[in-house]
């Protein structure tokens, strides 16, 4: 029997502060659902998608949904549509930006979705994995 994941989404503005509201709703959602394990990488790959959204995705006056998935297996997913156009891909450090770096490092899976319009950019955390968040943050400290 197939049970329907728990959800959680949000809408936000193209503004800046939607991005640290958008962590906060993050660690909100996971604390109620006790999924706590992989929280801070989950947490970090919000910011990261949320701001590549605001920089890229979201074209003036418009916004960007964040929709939040756990099942019951412990898996949690992350989604982040816009309506900006381009598909975006992960670039060497040094390039500049490395969200998407990131995310790729931390995530055990992530892709980018159509939509009509934009585009939706997604990643999933399995429970039964360990956070990986100290080799992302060692690269961040060595980057250029």
């Amino acid at each position: 029997m197939f049970h329907a994941p728990a959800q959680r989404e949000r809408f936000y503005r193209r503004e800046r502060r939607s991005v640290p509201a958008a962590r906060e709703f993050t660690r909100w959602a996971l604390d109620d659902w006790g999924a706590r394990r992989r929280a801070d990488d989950v947490v970090l790959c919000v910011s990261e998608l949320t701001t590549n959204a605001l920089l890229h995705g979201v074209p003036p006056g418009r916004g960007f949904l964040l929709r939040l998935l756990a099942y019951e297996d412990g898996l949690v997913r992350v989604e982040v549509h816009d309506s900006g156009g381009g598909v975006p891909a992960v670039r060497e450090p040094g390039e500049g930006g490395r969200g998407l770096l990131l995310v790729s490092m931390l995530a055990d899976k992530w892709g980018v979705g159509e939509r009509d319009p934009g585009k939706t950019v997604w990643c999933e955390f399995a429970a039964e994995n360990e956070g990986r968040t100290e080799g992302a943050r060692a690269i961040m400290r060595h980057a250029p």
